[in-house]
């Protein structure tokens, strides 16, 4: 099992319509919008790699409102 947090920048004012989306789906286990370089912080655990580079492709940076991610994968 792989859990990742992943770092969002969306565009101005669409915070929520992201963060809300991003909840919807079961691998995200916590969202949180923030204040500073990033917009939003989710948690996110994933099957394997390949399954979460699939995820982020897919189910975050498709997502138009997103203009960048930065991804920290957990040791533990």
């Amino acid at each position: 099992m792989i859990t990742a947090y992943i770092l969002i920048v969306v565009k101005s004012g669409s915070e929520e319509k992201v963060a809300k989306r991003l909840s919807a789906d079961q691998r995200v286990k916590d969202v949180n919008i923030v204040y500073g370089e990033y917009d939003i912080i989710s948690k996110v655990t994933t099957e394997n790699m390949e399954d979460l580079q699939k995820f982020i492709i897919k189910n975050i940076r498709s997502i138009k409102e997103v203009q960048r991610t930065s991804t920290m994968i957990s040791l533990k």
